[in-house]
């Protein structure tokens, strides 16, 4: 279907509140849209075993927000994992840096940018949260606060990721592309045994990226956003996009206003097609999640997964998309 028709059949050029193509079924999805349950964990991409110590911690009593802090840790610090933390991919300049956020049940959040040398991105940006006034440390400011906190320095370009980033010097061919093997984000939500829900979202960003770029993930709103009346939402895949629609904003305003994750995704993914004509060309995905413990989740390419952990149950599965 050529994109002209495309948004006039689906109304995307009005307020974004109309269906989906009709290929497309809602009730497909019912398969993973979760029961009203906590708590319960989601989480995107196959990070197993993020989403299983976030999950357990969750069945022990543990807080929802030490919940996401622990869990998106297990990734920052495993080396193989390329697109988070300690072995991520560099910049095209040869530099690991990396981005995280993160939001609490009580409406506060912390963010940290453009860090360097610091496997634990989200654990510096809990602490910009709790122990500043500020919400945002980006580069040396961000380094700096962290050593001052106790943080050790640490060399986070792998022999593996060095190796990778100079066969791509031979060519700088500048295309990044996101999908199942080259994603960029882990972002997770967890709802505790009281009913509180918080988020973490952490990267080391696109493969080779100019210097200093910044993506959606420690942007507010952008790449993570929790309202504890509500719900939270995150985003994964070109920030660029992401970051002009405020996506997760919108997704947890649209549950606001009584519509189910899984409708609020779509939404909020018509929203964002409408504004640029050349979204075959890039990858976006959002998860949410209510209060009640239900899922959604939706994205524009295939091969866009999650985890869930509810019940001692923690499974992988596929998201619909609209391509």
């Amino acid at each position: 279907m050529k994109r002209r028709n495309f948004i006039r059949k689906t109304g995307l050029t009005g307020l974004g509140l109309s269906v989906m193509p009709t290929s497309y079924s809602i009730n497909s999805l019912e398969e993973f849209i979760a029961p009203a349950f906590k708590p319960v964990c989601i989480t995107t991409w196959n990070f197993h075993e993020a989403n299983k110590k976030a999950g357990k911690l969750l069945d022990n009593k543990t807080s929802a927000l030490d919940a996401v802090e622990q869990g998106v840790r297990v990734e920052e610090k495993n080396i193989k994992n390329h697109t988070v933390g300690n072995g991520g991919t560099p910049d095209r300049d040869g530099f690991v840096t990396l981005d995280a956020s993160i939001m609490g049940p009580d409406g506060d959040c912390g963010s940290v940018a453009f860090l360097q040398n610091i496997e634990h991105p989200i654990s510096v940006a809990r602490k910009i949260m709790e122990r500043t006034p500020h919400k945002m440390l980006v580069g040396k400011g961000a380094y700096s606060f962290a050593i001052n906190n106790g943080f050790k320095p640490k060399n986070l370009l792998s022999p593996e990721s060095r190796e990778k980033w100079e066969e791509w010097l031979e060519h700088k061919d500048y295309k990044p592309i996101i999908n199942i093997e080259n994603h960029d984000t882990i972002g997770m939500l967890c709802l505790d045994q009281n009913g509180d829900m918080a988020g973490a979202c952490t990267t080391s960003g696109l493969a080779y990226k100019m210097h200093g770029r910044v993506g959606d993930s420690p942007i507010i709103g952008s790449g993570l956003f929790v309202d504890n009346e509500v719900g939270g939402a995150v985003a994964t895949g070109l920030g660029e996009e992401i970051m002009k629609n405020v996506s997760s904003f919108l997704i947890v305003e649209l549950m606001r206003q009584g519509k189910s994750p899984q409708e609020s995704c779509e939404i909020a993914m018509q929203r964002l097609i409408s504004k640029n004509p050349s979204y075959n060309d890039f990858q976006v995905a959002f998860l949410a999640l209510n209060k009640k413990g239900e899922v959604g989740s939706f994205c524009i390419h295939q091969g866009f997964t999650f985890m869930k952990y509810a019940k001692t149950i923690n499974e992988n599965i596929s998201s619909k998309s609209l391509l």
